[in-house]
């Protein structure tokens, strides 16, 4: 090949693939990104979470997480018509039947749409893009806040009734399963110290914002993932896993501004830094903009805790 060509080829060829940048660059603005979602779903109105994004040139993948379960992988968003999509999805904890199937659109900036569950029935969904959340470099702390008093559960609720929940020698606890602890007050930003036991075998967890839960879960001895002690469930793995014995009390110090979260188990950094993508299974809504409360997950297994100090972000 002759240097000109070669030159003419080159030129081409870079061309192509900057046309090819710019149409990804025009497609990736309408559906790519991630999605707060709002279900309507055995009558009631539930959270859900959706990320859209591509994988290569022509190929656009996700992430999807319903109102229980873990973050759940999306093999392919196929796309149609005027900002149209659909996908389908295994089930989790779902009942027998088929897969879910996902059907939607992009109308005036928000997404809408149905899953068809699968037990067949049709549901109807929306969804606004999540919001970037400020984060504060060199934060300042305001005065921490017992928000366990150690004598009563006041301020604090529960989700359903009847409540388990009771306070006995200074200890909250959860003797058997049921309801979901939560308090009165809401958060945005804040640095967090709990301290707090299990018995064997048991499973809980702390709800962040009411949004993300950072795992409580009898796992010692086990490879660290995502949905094990110490992780924020379905989406961050921590980097080890530092649980001590059940029975005995273990602390976790988390911090969380904005979406950047960092949580040490026992004393050992094992998430540092990490962003948080979306809500995870069981959150109370996916108003990600907004402050939110701390709910202690009791619909699982028995849990105790005998400190619980928010120090919020000064504002």
């Amino acid at each position: 090949m002759t240097f000109r060509k070669k030159t003419l080829y080159t030129l081409c060829c870079a061309l192509f693939l900057g046309a090819v940048f710019s149409m990804n660059a025009q497609n990736k603005i309408p559906l790519e990104g991630r999605w707060d979602l709002e279900m309507e779903f055995e009558g009631k109105t539930v959270p859900s979470w959706l990320e859209i994004k591509h994988s290569g040139h022509a190929t656009l993948i996700g992430r999807f997480v319903f109102a229980f379960g873990s973050a759940r992988p999306v093999a392919e968003v196929k796309t149609f018509g005027d900002n149209q999509f659909s996908f389908s999805i295994p089930r989790q904890w779902e009942p027998e039947g088929t897969d879910m199937v996902f059907h939607g659109a992009l109308v005036d900036g928000k997404l809408k749409g149905t899953m068809i569950y699968t037990d067949g029935s049709v549901n109807h969904w929306t969804g606004v893009r999540a919001p970037k959340l400020a984060y504060t470099e060199n934060p300042k702390w305001d005065k921490p806040i017992e928000v366990f008093n150690g004598k009563d559960l006041t301020g604090w609720h529960t989700d359903r009734d009847p409540n388990q929940w009771v306070v006995k020698d200074g200890i909250l606890t959860s003797p058997e399963s049921g309801a979901n602890l939560i308090t009165d007050e809401k958060f945005q930003d804040f640095k967090l110290h709990v301290e707090f036991r299990y018995p064997e075998g048991s499973n809980s967890g702390i709800y962040l914002r009411g949004r993300y839960e950072v795992q409580i879960e009898d796992d010692k001895g086990l490879e660290p993932l995502d949905i094990y002690i110490g992780g924020v469930y379905g989406f961050l793995e921590p980097t080890e896993n530092a649980a001590k014995s059940a029975g005995e009390w273990q602390t976790y110090d988390i911090t969380l501004i904005g979406r950047r979260v960092t949580v040490v188990l026992n004393g050992r950094p094992v998430i540092t830094d990490a962003t948080i993508p979306g809500i995870t299974g069981g959150a109370l809504d996916s108003k990600e903009g907004e402050p939110g409360p701390f709910m202690i997950q009791g619909d699982h297994g028995p849990i105790e805790y005998r400190s619980f100090v928010v120090t919020p972000l000064k504002k």
